[in-house]
């Protein structure tokens, strides 16, 4: 995984934070780019993503294939997981698609945090067309790994998921708390 490297420091503001963990995911996600993905907002624990469904995106009913709504909605649900700036990846997720979606359509996926204790999260996310209408719901299980997106040059003090301040040199606890 690729690491934001930069003589800034850390933002404190949490927002601030997610803002520019998202910038550093984005710059490297090639697959959320190439499929026309946006990112209208993030925060701590949350994300919304766009991507307008093209002609190249539709299967043999004409509908938007259900991969690249999946897709969406991961895709949403990695950003609101990595907000707090701690490597995290998906250990499990599943997805119930209740309406299709059309060429042109705009969808939007909105993630957001319901559970978060140490190591592990749940996220819901909801795919929405343009209309307000709902696409897919999709629930993805996060898993905290080692490292950071976004290092502070200053090794300064960090923030957990939760908010408590972290010295130095409690940080690996967090990065590995069995090890």
């Amino acid at each position: 995984m690729t690491r934001e490297s930069s003589t800034e420091s850390l933002p404190e503001d949490p927002n601030a934070l997610a803002r520019r963990v998202a910038s550093g995911m984005f710059a490297n996600d090639q697959a959320s780019q190439s499929l026309g993905m946006k990112i209208r907002s993030v925060g701590p624990g949350a994300a919304e993503l766009t991507m307008t469904v093209r002609a190249d995106m539709l299967n043999g009913h004409a509908i938007c294939h259900g991969g690249f709504i999946f897709t969406l909605a991961d895709s949403a649900f990695a950003f609101a997981c990595n907000s707090y700036n701690f490597n995290t990846v998906a250990s499990g997720c599943g997805i119930d698609f209740v309406a299709p979606a059309r060429e042109g359509d705009v969808l939007t996926a909105r993630a957001r945090e319901r559970a978060l204790a140490g190591r592990t999260g749940v996220y819901d996310v909801e795919v929405a067309n343009q209309r307000g209408e709902t696409v897919a719901l999709f629930r993805g299980k996060s898993y905290r790994i080692k490292g950071h997106l976004v290092e502070d040059p200053k090794g300064r003090a960090v923030e957990d998921p939760k908010g408590h301040r972290v010295e130095e040199r409690k940080r690996r606890l967090l990065e590995d708390p069995g090890g």
